[in-house]
């Protein structure tokens, strides 16, 4: 509704420092604005709301301007503003990345080290439902596996968990996450939708930033965002809803089956490589990594809990499987499903990035060499 916006309460303590990752843009607007609000409400949400701003080095003076914009908002709102200026361009040029990509990650490294300095107990992100259902399908376009079609979390405990769509910043997916310190990421507003966002800043006369980079079709989420989304509305109206919905199923499925294969993955993961005479070797060599899953433990399984396993081994070893590399292994396994794969004891299977796969007697072997 315009007058007010519904955040999510629940995700905040009382006491919480809470800062607001601030482009300038509708979403981050309304969403700073939107906790000082509860915050002056006869039942305070009771939290201490700062801001942050990136500069990407990108956009000339049109980025010069967001800046000042939000100096001013923060100015004007009595809120405490903190501005980072990265260089993408150098980013884009020392790590091979898109310009999106590279961004992304300064944005996130910058707003990641409010957290471990003790400054915030959390970042607040603007993610709307818009922003959930255009994850959620860039990742269908992309081939993702549940956890991935969970999209954007609510919150993200603990900055060591790689999320699907994790952007620190009102647009974008998920950097890359590295190491592990505390506190959380919040989104107070993924149950909202953008145009409420915008009825609710045109009700109080709240202008905002527009980038001009929303509107380039030669990135991917801007195409899903103006060309495919609106073709989708037209067969339902409600798809955001419902791809938001699926989101959250796939969230509760994964937090259901890691709970599991934790239990489940110490008593089918085998180290190294039996030796004769009994026991198992494992190889000290740098940059060598092996383990074993048991044939006759995989066929008493459901296949979904076996694809399920093949993965966590591979990712036990710092590997993400696709669809067709779990496949081929589980042929090689001797489970079939995959064309010119016999799953014959002794066969060989190499995948990308170092990823070997062997089929003795009684195990499927992986290692990387």
């Amino acid at each position: 509704m315009a007058g007010n916006l519904l955040i999510a309460p629940s995700l905040f303590r009382a006491g919480d420092r809470v800062c607001v990752a601030i482009s300038g843009g509708a979403d981050s607007t309304a969403l700073l604005l939107a906790l000082k609000e509860a915050n002056a409400a006869k039942e305070s949400l009771g939290v201490v709301v700062s801001a942050a701003h990136v500069h990407h080095g990108l956009r000339g003076g049109e980025a010069d301007d967001d800046e000042v914009f939000v100096r001013e908002l923060c100015e004007r709102l009595a809120v405490p503003l903190t501005v980072f200026h990265v260089d993408t361009a150098a980013r884009q040029a020392a790590e091979r990345e898109g310009v999106e990509e590279a961004a992304r990650e300064l944005r996130y490294e910058a707003l990641r080290g409010l957290l471990p300095e003790g400054r915030v107990d959390a970042i607040a992100t603007a993610h709307t439902l818009d922003d959930q259902a255009e994850t959620v399908m860039m990742k269908l376009l992309r081939g993702a596996w549940t956890e991935g079609l969970g999209g954007i979390s609510p919150v993200v405990q603990g900055l060591g968990i790689r999320e699907q769509g994790l952007g620190l910043g009102v647009e974008g997916s998920g950097p890359r996450v590295q190491g592990s310190v505390g506190g959380r990421v919040v989104r107070p507003l993924l149950g909202v939708r953008r145009a409420e966002v915008e009825a609710f800043l045109q009700a109080r006369g709240q202008v905002w930033r527009t980038d001009s980079s929303n509107r380039d079709l030669e990135l991917t989420r801007n195409r899903v965002r103006h060309e495919l989304m609106p073709v989708l509305r037209s067969f339902n109206p409600c798809v955001d809803e419902l791809l938001a919905n699926m989101a959250a199923i796939a969230r509760d499925e994964e937090a259901h089956w890691e709970t599991e294969l934790r239990r489940l993955l110490p008593q089918v993961l085998l180290p190294g490589k039996p030796v004769r005479g009994g026991g198992r070797a494992v190889s000290t060599a740098i940059g060598e990594a092996a383990c074993s899953l048991e044939i006759e433990r995989l066929k008493a399984m459901d296949a979904g809990l076996r694809r399920r396993v093949v993965r966590a081994a591979a990712r036990s070893m710092g590997f993400r499987l696709n669809f067709e590399e779990t496949a081929k292994l589980l042929a090689l396994a001797g489970f079939g499903g995959y064309i010119g794969i016999q799953g014959k004891i002794g066969s060989r299977l190499e995948l990308r990035a170092g990823l070997r796969g062997e089929r003795s007697a009684r195990e499927l072997r992986l290692w990387r060499q």
